[in-house]
């Protein structure tokens, strides 16, 4: 494993005193001569640690955002994993065929890879084309039963140290297994995720998809142990070790939807560490009608509810600083009660402001008013941006009804839309027009949000809309 500096990171030095300094979001770290050192290493290029405890500190600041990790692939054959690919399909002949043929053509010794694919009793030529291919073909022990009970039969079939699940609609690139098998250096590794792009650009939705898709987790790498948050893998470029999956008891076999979720939370819960990558890249056919695109939406909402029950502990979490809240309050009543508000809100921010330097300065932190000021509106704006997303994704079809009904109420609704579709599109930067992906966003936003509710409804419980509010990030130099 190497390590390099985070794009938006870098060094500074202030009265013989060396920093680490991020400016989005705004923190700081003051550094001791050892760690100095060891950054100095690491700005030539990428730094392989030399000692375990070099190791745990850029772990650690990596964990914290100041560096990212970097695999380097192993060549030498006795040291890679045997691999076991295990693939569920039904009725997908054409699109296993496509699979196959990149499976074939991926950078990894055959002699260690098991190729299973579990029909789950389809009717067409899927088995066929599968022994065509070498697979080692086995029956789900029914029809129909699903993704989640398929790979569960294949797993238990599978010798392999790692079980590498990839999906019948997918496609593999040829450095899939090699850009991920590294990361199971770790002895803590159980499961690793890789990075989910769209296969097909054809119509406005497969653009969207690609860059909004819920399988693709982006660009940043991420990990995950202990703790309640919600952090998952999807199960279409999934690679686990197969003695933690058997242990953990696998997929639940009666979930159709977010079993990948599941999975990879109790897999935490057991101490366990998961990963993922924005690397080994499969290729994913979405659905790219209306109407399959709403309903795979509203599926996954429906999930959010069994979610919940199952691990009751995990809750969505938003950090809501009181006096950002305070500040976002003036400016929501300005409309309403007039430029006093508005007054007042850039008053309290300017006085926020000076207040943070005046801290900084007792501490020897080199950061300037300017960059101060500009952290804390970033900080307001991400406020803006996180309520925005959560009142649109969980209650639009609501706020749409009440605005029949309220007219004045479209304002603020639409407000909310363009802002969390506005920066979205800009982080995202989807190959389309902001009208086109705006009008995809909402009806995403309504479908996966009648979903959450349709789900919670049948189960009698609508405890997953509860939203843990936090008075600070966790990171304490966050300002």
């Amino acid at each position: 494993m190497s390590y390099q500096l985070a794009r938006q990171v870098h060094l500074m030095e202030r009265d013989g005193e060396h920093f680490l300094v991020c400016k989005a979001p705004l923190c700081v770290l003051r550094l001791n001569r050892s760690l100095k050192d060891l950054l100095d290493r690491m700005m030539t290029g990428p730094l392989d640690p030399d000692t375990a405890a070099e190791a745990a500190v850029l772990e650690q600041l990596a964990a914290k955002g100041f560096a990212l990790r970097t695999n380097t692939a192993t060549t030498q054959t006795d040291q890679l994993p045997t691999v076991s690919i295990v693939i569920p399909v039904k009725d997908r002949a054409d699109e296993l065929q496509r699979c196959l043929a990149s499976i074939a053509s991926i950078c990894y010794p055959q002699e260690l890879l098991q190729l299973i694919v579990v029909d789950d009793g389809s009717s067409d030529r899927s088995a066929e084309v599968a022994r065509l291919q070498g697979a080692k073909v086995i029956p789900s022990g029914g029809s129909g039963r699903g993704p989640a009970a398929a790979r569960n039969v294949g797993a238990r079939a599978a010798t392999g140290d790692i079980l590498a699940f990839i999906d019948s609609d997918c496609t593999a690139t040829s450095g899939w297994l090699n850009e991920l098998i590294p990361s199971f250096r770790d002895e803590a590794t159980a499961a690793v995720g890789g990075l989910v792009d769209g296969m097909c650009t054809e119509s406005v939705i497969d653009r969207y998809e690609t860059v909004m898709s819920s399988l693709s987790l982006g660009s940043r790498e991420r990990s995950g142990s202990s703790g309640d948050d919600t952090f998952y893998l999807p199960s279409c470029n999934l690679l686990v070790r197969r003695s933690a999956f058997l242990r953990a008891g696998g997929f639940k076999d009666e979930m159709h939807v977010g079993e990948d979720v599941d999975l990879t939370w109790r897999l935490r819960d057991s101490g366990w560490t998961i990963t993922y990558l924005p690397a080994g890249r499969v290729f994913h056919e979405h659905r790219s009608s209306v109407r399959s695109f709403m309903s795979r939406r509203f599926d996954y909402g429906t999930s959010e509810g069994i979610l919940q029950r199952i691990h009751p502990q995990r809750r969505k979490r938003m950090v809501v600083p009181p006096l950002l809240a305070v500040l976002l309050a003036l400016l929501a009543l300005s409309p309403v009660v007039g430029w006093w508000s508005l007054a007042a809100a850039v008053l309290l921010l300017t006085l926020d402001t000076f207040s943070v330097r005046r801290k900084m300065v007792r501490r020897g932190i080199p950061f300037g008013l300017p960059a101060i000021a500009a952290g804390r509106l970033r900080a307001l704006g991400s406020l803006i941006y996180y309520l925005s997303f959560h009142l649109v994704r969980y209650y639009s079809l609501l706020l749409i009804l009440a605005a029949l009904l309220v007219p004045w109420l479209w304002l603020p609704f639409l407000g909310m839309l363009a802002c969390s579709a506005g920066v979205d599109f800009s982080i995202k930067k989807p190959s389309q027009s902001f009208i086109a992906f705006a009008a995809i966003y909402t009806l995403e936003h309504i479908a996966y949000g009648s979903g959450v509710f349709w789900g919670c409804l049948r189960r009698g419980s609508f405890s997953s809309y509860r939203v843990v509010l936090m008075r600070r990030m966790e990171l304490s130099t966050q300002v």
